[in-house]
């Protein structure tokens, strides 16, 4: 019998880094791999899923048919997973758990990005409402059925308490009740200790989420023309980058500038923040991920000027992006069309999918149940099919 692969294939990995050989296992044992570590079967099967094949009709900023250059989904969380697992590297930490997580962390949003998830979180309200981490979670651990023996994918703990605590600890900040049926139901069976902060490999997936999605949704937003390279030039990092860019590439194309630009601003970012975690780790000394989850604060993050660069770019994305009329509009159109779907699927469930309507037949019992599943069910679409979904019940054109 070949014996399994027990360590990382990096160099050595730093003592706080997360051990492979010391993983805490799977919900449902499985036998080892002879040619993968347990972190590296995570991150395939997160890669062979079909929710994280979806992702690349979903939205990020700008409906998927809107043009073929802007980033989806799928596009958005490949960038983090790059930015995760250089940073990974550079602290000596297990890339492979870094990037499983990374390329996980979207994959409940919703069609059509955050205005699905607010038209779906609004009609969800009286049935214990819709987050897109939520849903990831559910994905993870119920709703991907791939496999004979389980539900979910099975994944090692060390993944799904870093995609639960992709924003921090989940407790004290709520209590047990307040705690989604999902994630309650599973940490009653496997605690994912939801009143510490992430290991040092989540900690990096998370905040490479915010580098990513903070410049990229700048260089989508040039490229569709809501602003112009003049208007970055007052905002920190870009400002002074794209003038130094400028002086030394007077003749360089404006698309060229943009880019060059975005690059050297997402550099300037990885540098911050390996250069004030590395200080944490400094004072810290944790002799292991351990000591770096009971911390009583997060040990990967920017400096207190890096964090209030990254508020002033998230203020002017806000203004100047996420509220335009361009963006208002395409999003009141994806509310309402996740809203019309929630509530005609309600009303009339043998509209759905007939495997879909069987199972919402044996386990819906009560409104909440049912909801839940027509949920599950358009959460999972993608921008495409959603509005072919749409115009199939709502049209009078065609009664088929």
């Amino acid at each position: 019998m070949t014996r399994p692969i027990q360590d990382s294939p990096s160099s050595a990995l730093a003592p706080y880094a997360t051990k492979v050989a010391e993983t805490r296992g799977r919900l449902v044992p499985e036998f080892p791999s002879a040619t993968r570590t347990e972190f590296q079967r995570d991150r395939d099967r997160i890669i062979h899923s079909g929710a994280f094949r979806k992702l690349r009709n979903k939205t990020q900023v700008f409906i998927e048919n809107e043009g073929d250059y802007y980033r989806t989904r799928l596009t958005h969380s490949l960038e983090v997973a790059q930015i995760a697992r250089s940073v990974s590297r550079a602290l000596g930490l297990d890339e492979d758990l870094t990037e499983a997580i990374a390329l996980s962390h979207d994959l409940g949003h919703t069609c059509f990005g955050h205005a699905g998830e607010e038209g779906l979180a609004e009609v969800m309200m009286p049935f214990g409402g819709f987050s897109h981490n939520e849903q990831t979670f559910r994905i993870l651990t119920k709703l991907e059925h791939r496999y004979i023996k389980f539900d979910g994918l099975n994944l090692t703990w060390e993944t799904l308490e870093g995609v639960i605590k992709h924003n921090g600890p989940l407790l004290p900040e709520m209590d047990n009740q307040s705690l989604s049926p999902t994630v309650h139901a599973f940490c009653a069976k496997w605690d994912l200790e939801l009143n510490t902060f992430a290991g040092p490999e989540a900690q990096i997936a998370s905040i490479a989420d915010d580098i990513a999605y903070n410049t990229h949704d700048i260089d989508d937003g040039y490229r569709a023309g809501i602003f112009r390279l003049d208007d970055l030039k007052s905002l920190p990092l870009f400002g002074s980058t794209l003038i130094e860019i400028e002086r030394e590439y007077p003749k360089a194309e404006k698309e060229r500038l943009m880019r060059e630009t975005v690059g050297h601003v997402i550099g300037l970012m990885v540098v911050d923040l390996l250069e004030t975690t590395k200080t944490n780790i400094h004072n810290l000394k944790p002799k292991s991920a351990a000591d770096i989850r009971s911390a009583d604060h997060a040990i990967v993050g920017f400096s207190p000027t890096m964090l209030k660069h990254e508020k002033t770019l998230r203020d002017f994305l806000q203004m100047r992006m996420y509220k335009h009329s361009k963006i208002n509009r395409a999003c009141a159109k994806a509310r309402h069309i996740v809203k019309d779907l929630f509530n005609f699927f309600m009303i009339e469930p043998n509209c759905l999918p007939n495997a879909w309507y069987e199972v919402l037949q044996q386990q819906a019992k009560d409104d909440t149940t049912k909801a839940r599943m027509i949920a599950d069910y358009i959460a999972g679409m993608t921008d495409r099919f959603a509005v072919q979904e749409h115009r199939r019940i709502f049209s009078t054109e065609t009664m088929i």
